[in-house]
């Protein structure tokens, strides 16, 4: 086995739009490759038809899917980030939480200094976390 890759599969053509968005936010991250679809299709011309990125070094991989699922992202799936300080939780919680929900608002829940769980714009969920 090479290696293990978390694969995330949007709706609507918002994969690249998401990773500009991620890739913004967190430090050390980057896009590293977009094919997209050209005129001959099956999906809309320039969406994504594979692409990788990186978040602090984690590489993901992701597409827009050209055909229209019953399903979507889960938020039993989520991406957790480890923050070093209160300003950096904070500010990346309230950029990904705009045009979101929050499923667990930004507080102390006792494990750790803060914590916070919720789903972006995109249905991507993310945990925070602050430890002690």
């Amino acid at each position: 086995m090479k290696s293990v890759t978390p694969f995330l599969m949007f709706q609507g053509g918002t994969a690249e739009e998401a990773m500009n968005f991620y890739t913004s936010l967190i430090e050390d991250s980057e896009i590293k490759f977009i094919s997209r679809y050209g005129a001959e299709g099956p999906g809309k011309e320039g969406t994504v038809i594979q692409a990788v990125f990186t978040l602090k070094g984690q590489e993901f991989m992701c597409i827009d899917s050209h055909i229209d699922h019953e399903f979507d992202f889960t938020p039993s799936f989520s991406i957790y980030l480890t923050c070093d300080t209160e300003e950096e939780i904070d500010s990346i919680y309230e950029e990904l939480l705009e045009n979101g929900a929050a499923l667990m608002p930004i507080n102390n829940y006792g494990f750790s200094k803060k914590f916070g769980w919720l789903v972006d714009r995109f249905g991507v969920s993310w945990q925070l976390n602050l430890p002690e």
